[in-house]
């Protein structure tokens, strides 16, 4: 559920604090936990550094970006693969391929010296 238009768009004072009165170029990354505030206009340029829970993904705000929150570009969790025993299997057929060929590479190289 979206917020209300009334109360308009959740921005952390703390963050517009930091960014006021200064340029992106001068200003290094911005270290913030506040992964609910809005990205604005004002904060297009500058690079956020926004906790993950357990250390800071740098984000450089960009125009595209404006609306959105925080949080949506620092993701959370870490994402390993899909798939169970069946993909174990495949994977250790295409390994087992790359071995040979690369065998079979080596022979062929050899076999013409």
């Amino acid at each position: 559920m979206t917020r209300s238009l009334k109360k308009g768009p959740y921005v952390d004072p703390r963050v517009l604090k930091k960014i006021a009165g200064k340029k992106p170029q001068e200003t290094g990354v911005i270290k913030t936990w506040s992964r609910p505030c809005t990205i604005s206009p004002e904060m297009v340029g500058f690079t956020f550094g926004v906790h993950n829970g357990k250390n800071h993904i740098e984000v450089h705000c960009t125009e595209e970006m404006v609306g959105h929150k925080l949080g949506e570009f620092s993701p959370t969790t870490k994402f390993l693969r899909h798939g169970g025993k069946i993909q174990k299997e495949l994977e250790v057929k295409r390994k087992d391929a790359e071995i040979q060929a690369a065998k079979a590479a080596k022979a062929a190289a050899a076999g013409g010296k």
